[in-house]
């Protein structure tokens, strides 16, 4: 089965918006990923067996653009691709990437590379997917059979994901530079034994310049710092990171300034409240005793009342129910005069 229509160009759309981005870090591949809705993409209606399929083609295409020729930072997004489509697929169980042991050291190699540029987000990824158990290691990259052809057709590489040939470090070795240098002294010595003051060469041998290793050299060295300078995180986060700290500094200045005028305003207030409050209090205690004594009076008058309506004579109030017990007495005395 051949790699579904459409996905190719969904992956390759995603990892060039994250290649424009120059930036290797997995916070901004998550914008990305969510901003293209990225996740949606197993939640079409299938068959288990065509979601198995549909799974592995996926998978297989995120790791194409892991491998090399690619860039560093292609490279890292496909990792997160990965990273992103393992955990988001839908199959139970899950549908493994398939690697290859001739590759396994390619990509241990660019694991120690993430490591001492300190891309320790795309390490963390990288390692997760080792402890999920997300590989699948196989003797051959794609599943053989009878009926395949002994040709394999190779994947098409895209060119904007190359990564570029450097052609300086392919001629230019370590050990060129130390032939290099050998030859040079070679020739230095030579000079001062063909020449009849040895002390002072004749200037009609200075074919070369003395200093003609020296400069090759140093271009060389920069050359090797600026490659791997570009593996390193850019400088754009950390000017952001600069720029936020003096951000932080401005805000926390003048936070400390309206917390001072805020102080001043609120000790002038307290000073004008203590004041008024000690003038409240002498009035307060003046109150409270003309308060008791009205209440003492009040307190006469209810016990008189009281002790009046006890000294009242009153008569006998007769209940309902003495009522209803004596009507049938007088009653019968009716009946015995009768």
């Amino acid at each position: 089965m051949g790699t579904p229509s459409g996905l190719k160009d969904d992956c390759e759309a995603l990892l060039s918006r994250f290649q424009e981005m120059d930036s290797v870090r997995f916070e901004d591949f998550a914008e990305l990923w969510r901003s293209m809705k990225f996740g949606t993409i197993f939640c079409g209606r299938m068959r288990n067996l065509e979601k198995n399929t549909f799974t592995k083609e996926a998978l297989t295409l995120a790791w194409r653009y892991f491998l090399p020729p690619y860039t560093f930072q292609i490279r890292v997004g496909a990792l997160y691709l990965l990273y992103g489509l393992y955990n988001m697929q839908l199959c139970q169980p899950k549908q493994k990437i398939r690697v290859a042991l001739k590759d396994w050291d390619e990509i241990l190699k660019f694991q120690q590379d993430l490591i001492n540029a300190q891309h320790f987000d795309a390490a963390y990824i990288f390692r997760k997917l080792r402890l999920d158990r997300a590989f699948h290691f196989t003797a051959m990259p794609k599943l053989l059979s009878y009926r395949m052809k002994k040709k394999m057709q190779r994947a098409e590489i895209t060119e904007e994901f190359k990564d570029p040939n450097d052609r300086v470090l392919k001629l230019i070795t370590s050990d060129v530079l130390e032939e290099m240098m050998n030859v040079h002294d070679h020739y230095q010595r030579m000079k001062h034994v063909i020449s009849a003051d040895k002390s002072n060469p004749e200037k009609s041998l200075d074919l070369i310049k003395d200093d003609f290793f020296d400069n090759i050299k140093n271009i060389v060295l920069e050359h090797q710092q600026w490659h791997k300078d570009r593996k390193k995180p850019p400088l754009k986060l950390k000017v952001k990171g600069g720029e936020e700290k003096s951000e932080r500094n401005s805000q926390q200045s003048e936070r400390c300034e309206r917390a001072e005028s805020l102080a001043k305003i609120k000790s002038k207030a307290f000073s004008v409240v203590a004041q008024a409050s000690k003038s409240r209090r002498h009035r307060q205690v003046k109150v409270d005793v003309s308060d008791s004594e009205s209440g003492q009076v009040q307190t006469k008058t209810t016990r008189k009342r009281k002790n009046k309506e006890t000294l009242k004579p009153a008569g006998k109030k007769v209940s309902s129910r003495d009522r209803e017990f004596t009507a049938p007495k007088r009653r019968r005395k009716q009946r015995t005069k009768s």
